[in-house]
């Protein structure tokens, strides 16, 4: 069973405002066996919501349409509507109620607030518990299409209450499910490689997509059938062969952060966490700190960008300084075991390296980022390289410091 979602909106065309409706109501979909084929973004203009509308009817049996119901002069969904389904705007005593109601004390009524209750004839209007803008549900040949408002929470409201607990009841859909798992140490390319023959042997019921994040690859398993048991039996099996493969590669085994999964190793075994610094400039000990509850194993952190800084809070020698550079395996290790006596914590995390997009050297050029993480007495360290932009470069030594650290906890 298919979807096509279309929003509408210049606002949204511009990068005026971000389209999050979209992943929102696929997600939400998904879960009941509807499967988005494509999201299309389109102006307020008459004509190509019409081509939108009928494009999007020819392929899918579900079109969800979003904006242009407001009550001024360029929301103008519910006419093109209109004259897609060949009908008319008629006035809802209901929808009029509603706009009084949600309107009372907060807004004056007017001739534009009044509009929101003209409706399309020929649909069935949809209660909006928490906006003024009315739902249409229209259907024709077996499919339907639903009109509901941009409004993220006007929207979310509309689809939990009525829409999807009617699609339910109007289609039978196959059951769909999903596996996450993250995987560390490669490369796509090399991943996809490595999985080549087990992911050819895959059975039709079964899907398998990669999604590179910086520093890592999300792989997500599909399963898709009549019977959930049937599903999640055919899954057992591919999730077992996928295990098998990579073993400790695996570094989580659903779609969480990687911080998550440093927390709950932390919680597990009662440790505490503690991160120093240079380059990343504090952004580790800020993913480790989104995690709720991360105060139970996180003491804190030193953002050591001077030199200064790394010898007097972190004890990193002058000669080491001297000798190798701040950003050298030698630095970090020093760091490591300073942030852990500093902090008074079984465990650190230290970065220093050069971001860019400035102060590279031949010996070590822009994106060269050295990281060591250390357990006890245990200390490892990795050397990033390649550069991709300052803020890229940023992101991937987080992650691969604390896939480095998760490797160390395990």
């Amino acid at each position: 069973m298919f979807a096509e979602i279309i929003t509408i909106g210049d606002e949204l065309l511009i990068g005026q405002v971000v389209d999050t409706n979209s992943a929102w109501m696929g997600r939400e979909l998904n879960k009941i066996g509807i499967e988005v084929l494509r999201v299309v973004t389109i102006r307020d203009r008459e004509k190509e919501i019409l081509e939108a509308i009928d494009g999007a009817m020819r392929h899918v049996d579900i079109v969800l349409v979003t904006g242009g119901l407001g009550p001024t002069k360029d929301d103008i969904t519910k006419q093109t509507l209109c004259k897609y389904f060949h009908t008319e705007l008629m006035l809802s005593e209901e929808v009029l109620a509603n706009v009084r109601r949600l309107l009372a004390g907060r807004v004056r009524m007017n001739a534009l607030n009044e509009s929101q209750a003209m409706v399309p004839r020929d649909c069935v209007v949809i209660d909006n518990p928490v906006g003024t803008a009315p739902v249409s549900w229209f259907e024709r040949d077996g499919k339907v299409l639903v009109s509901m408002p941009g409004v993220p929470q006007e929207m979310m409201a509309v689809m939990e209450r009525s829409v999807l607990p009617r699609l339910r009841q109007t289609f039978h859909t196959d059951v769909i499910a999903h596996r996450t798992f993250l995987v560390g140490h490669y490369p796509e390319s090399m991943l996809a490689e490595k999985l080549e023959a087990w992911e050819t042997a895959l059975p039709e019921s079964v899907k398998l997509a990669y999604l590179p994040k910086p520093g890592m690859v999300r792989l997500r398993l599909t399963g898709r059938g009549k019977e959930k048991l049937m599903v999640e039996e055919a899954l057992d099996r591919e999730q077992a062969h996928l295990e098998a493969i990579l073993g400790d590669d695996i570094l989580a085994e659903s779609d969480v952060p990687l911080e998550a999964v440093v927390g709950e190793l932390l919680r597990q075994e009662h440790l505490t966490v503690a991160t120093a610094e240079s380059c990343t400039g504090g952004s580790v000990a800020a993913r480790l700190t989104s995690v709720a509850g991360s105060s139970e194993y996180f003491r804190g952190g030193v953002v050591a960008y001077a030199n200064e800084v790394k010898m007097t809070l972190l004890h990193v020698s002058p000669d080491t300084l001297a000798r190798h550079g701040a950003v050298s395996e030698r630095t970090v290790v020093e760091m490591v075991k300073g942030a852990m006596e500093t902090l008074g914590t079984d465990c650190a995390v230290a970065t220093s390296g050069i971001a860019g997009p400035g102060g590279g050297t031949p010996e070590k050029p822009v994106g060269t980022i050295w990281m060591a993480v250390g357990y006890k007495d245990e200390i490892r360290t990795y050397r990033q390289e390649r550069d991709q932009g300052r803020a890229m470069n940023v992101e991937r030594a987080g992650t691969n410091a604390l896939s480095l650290l998760i490797d160390l906890l395990k």
